[in-house]
């Protein structure tokens, strides 16, 4: 960061001497930078005039008098300093320049070659801040054109990155996504992880650079030894539901009343076989354990679903908890708010929303002991930071201010 003034009120939190300007929309690279925001960070997003980031209505609408904002902005919007800006218009540019001079990273999503057509290019950006990140969020990356409609949906990198083919039962069920927007979520991690890798290479060499985010190779990063298996094996990976292919019991079981995830291997194998009955040295149970779909296997897996189904919930989990073997229910969101382990850790706090007023939701991840993070303050309306950031960090004139505002730039 610069030497101006930093606009957190107080410094707190790891990223306390970081500035990022995000000009993006919708989950991914917002959520990136609202990640920082959350760890003291100084972060400007930049909506259009008029109409702002579409992602203001998504979710469930919160009322709060005649303004309405939706349930994913209030959530995912704190702590940011929201900004209108006309980046087509030469004074809106200019004053976007102003604003990446002073940051230490810049992110964004638009679709590919927006910023070269209007001078903006990386070599352009780097050759004016030498020290600047600028992070690209994409769905298949800058060198790859517009050749698959919709790529940047979190559904479609699901769908192009390889990860679907891998989630949901076997056919006839179709294939399943994860939800909600995975794939958005995992860019978001990597594309901050990776601008704040660059920064610290910034500070040693005085050099910045680019980087490209593609979505599609964020999910398939994340499939494992998946393409070690075919390249090495000719092994192409199936839906196989929740259960593991390789290991059991590591799937869903239906209790009495609701559903439970156990997961019991190695050592804890061993344990549910002598819980049960079993002899864990029996070759055939033993065969059981690593073959899940052989006659053993099969066998296992009938005698274990039918002790589970004679119990609840809470029995399951009370007997295994005493042997050692995981277990959990499959939590409802009202089932986590009630839950006594994220009371413990304050997972949930309030807050003030600039919109919907008092709000609670989920707080601050993770947690540092020295420099935690914190929500300083809620999600704000369209414009709400212009004379702040305008006036304070780059200094014009209220005046000049009110000229941008009647020719549409801010």
């Amino acid at each position: 960061m610069t030497a101006d003034r930093n606009l957190v009120p107080h410094r707190f939190g790891p990223l306390q001497d970081l500035r990022l300007a995000s000009t993006g929309s919708g989950i991914a690279q917002p959520f990136a930078a609202s990640l920082a925001a959350e760890m003291g960070a100084e972060v400007i997003h930049v909506e259009p005039p008029g109409r702002g980031d579409p992602y203001r209505a998504s979710g469930m609408r919160m009322n709060a008098g005649e303004v309405a904002a939706g349930s994913n902005w209030i959530q995912e919007r704190r702590n940011i300093f929201c900004v209108t800006l006309d980046a087509g218009a030469a004074r809106g540019r200019a004053l976007l320049m102003r604003i990446l001079q002073r940051a230490d990273i810049w992110m964004d999503n638009s679709p590919v070659g927006t910023w070269e057509k209007i001078g903006l290019s990386d070599t352009a950006m780097l050759d004016a801040c030498p020290r600047l990140v600028i992070a690209h969020v994409s769905g298949l990356g800058q060198t790859a054109g517009d050749g698959l409609p919709g790529s940047d949906h979190d559904s479609i990198a699901q769908a192009f990155g390889g990860m679907m083919a891998n989630v949901g039962f076997p056919d006839p069920h179709p294939p399943g996504r994860g939800m909600p927007s995975i794939a958005d979520y995992m860019t978001a991690l990597c594309a901050l992880w990776s601008a704040l890798a660059a920064v610290i290479r910034a500070r040693e060499s005085g050099a910045g650079q680019a980087i490209d985010v593609a979505k599609y190779e964020v999910v398939h990063k994340h499939l494992g030894p998946t393409m070690i298996d075919f390249f090495q094996r000719g092994a192409v990976a199936a839906r196989g539901g929740n259960k593991s292919p390789g290991a059991q019991p590591l799937d869903t079981f239906r209790a009495k009343d609701e559903w439970l995830m156990i997961a019991a291997l190695r050592e804890q194998y061993g344990r549910l076989c002598r819980m049960l009955g079993l002899d864990p040295k029996d070759p055939k149970w033993q065969h059981a354990a690593w073959h899940v779909n052989s006659p053993e296997g099969l066998e296992f897996d009938a005698l274990f679903r039918q002790w589970v189904a004679q119990r609840t919930a809470d029995e399951v989990l009370r007997e295994l908890d005493q042997i050692g073997v995981p277990c959990s229910k499959i939590m409802s969101s009202a089932q986590c708010a009630a839950n006594s382990h994220f009371q413990a850790r304050a997972m949930h706090i309030e807050w003030e929303d600039g919109q919907a007023g008092q709000v609670k939701g989920i707080g601050v991840v993770p947690k540092f002991s020295a420099t935690p993070g914190t929500i300083w303050r809620g999600a704000v309306g369209l414009g709400h930071d212009n004379d702040l950031v305008y006036g304070e960090l780059l200094g014009l004139g209220q005046g000049e201010l009110e000229q941008l505002r009647r020719d549409g730039v801010i």
